[in-house]
């Protein structure tokens, strides 16, 4: 039987996951792999506009993902722990298994 601490622990997990379930923050992780950036330049490069990339940084600040500061008028982000980068990592070893078999069924055709 799950503990309650375990639940408690599998829930906050599932938030975390959530807060990348979509492609924009997803690119937002990518993008943020080489250092801080100001909305303005996160916004141009998933191509969005920034009320919309601001509604997704504030889900992935609230999971705990990001950090902000502000500097002047600009708000600069940062990954609260890079190590997320490692997941991604893993769900490209997934996708690739994913091609193997999906090319292995197409010479069984």
């Amino acid at each position: 039987m799950i503990t309650e601490e375990k639940q408690l622990l599998f829930e906050r997990q599932a938030e975390i996951a959530k807060a990348l379930s979509h492609p924009v923050r997803i690119a937002v992780v990518n993008f943020l792999k080489d250092g801080e950036q100001c909305v303005c330049d996160i916004a141009e490069y998933v191509g969005a506009e920034r009320s919309n990339v601001s509604r997704h940084l504030a889900v992935m600040v609230n999971a705990g993902l990001l950090s902000y500061r502000k500097q002047g008028l600009k708000v600069i982000y940062e990954l609260r722990c890079p190590c997320i980068l490692e997941f991604f990592v893993c769900i490209g070893g997934v996708l690739k298994q994913q091609v193997e078999a999906d090319r292995r069924l197409l010479r069984a055709l």
